[in-house]
C-alpha cells in the first residue's frame, strides 16, 4: 500500500513539474514578436493584368500578366495607396510605354528586365525598398489575330453545343 501512494505522488510531482516547466519555456517567448511568414516577407499576388500594345492609333494585342511581389509586412502597412494599385500602374507604364518591348510580340519580353524594372520603379517612387522581388507567376502576349481566332473557336462551340442540345438524346425505340 505504501509503495501506490509513493507511485502516486511521484506521478503528482513529475507532472506538476512538467506543466510548470511548459509554462516557463513558452512565457519566455512571449516578449519576442512571432515572426511572420515565410522569412519576415509577405508574398502578394496581383490580379490579372490586361495591357493593350497599341501602334498606328490601332491595338496590336494584349499583354496578360499575373505577379507574385514579396514585400516586407511593416513597409506595407506604411502605405495609403493599395499595393496592388502601384503594381498594376507600374506594369502599365513599363508594358505600354517602354521602347524596349516588342510592339508586335515577335520577341520574347525581358523577364530579368522587366522584374527589376518594376521593383525599383515602385521602390523609387515609394521611398524606401517595399518590393524586395517580384516574381512572375504568367505572361503571355495574345495578338489581335490570336484574339479573333480565339472567339471564332468559341462561337463554332457555342453553336455545335447549341445544336446539339436541340437535337435531343437520340431514342431507341424498337
Amino acid at each position: 500500500m505504501l509503495k501506490f501512494v509513493a507511485a502516486a505522488l511521484w506521478i503528482c510531482i513529475a507532472t506538476v513539474g512538467a506543466v510548470f516547466y511548459s509554462f516557463q519555456a513558452t512565457g519566455a517567448n512571449k516578449d519576442e514578436a512571432p515572426k511572420p511568414l515565410l522569412g519576415g516577407l509577405d508574398y502578394v499576388s496581383t490580379s490579372l493584368i490586361s495591357v493593350p500594345i497599341i501602334q498606328n492609333s490601332t491595338i496590336q494585342g494584349y499583354y496578360l500578366t499575373k505577379l507574385v511581389y514579396t514585400v516586407d509586412p511593416r513597409e506595407l502597412a506604411k502605405l495609403s495607396v493599395p499595393a496592388p494599385a502601384l503594381i498594376t500602374d507600374e506594369v502599365y507604364s513599363y508594358l505600354y510605354a517602354n521602347p524596349q518591348v516588342d510592339r508586335d510580340g515577335d520577341k520574347p519580353l525581358d523577364l530579368d528586365r522587366f522584374r527589376n524594372a518594376v521593383r525599383d520603379a515602385i521602390n523609387t517612387r515609394i521611398g524606401s525598398a517595399l518590393i524586395q522581388e517580384v516574381l512572375v507567376e504568367q505572361l503571355s502576349y495574345l495578338s489581335q489575330d490570336d484574339i479573333r481566332d480565339n472567339a471564332i473557336r468559341r462561337r463554332k462551340a457555342a453553336a455545335a453545343a447549341a445544336q446539339d442540345a436541340a437535337s435531343g438524346p437520340a431514342s431507341t425505340e424498337e
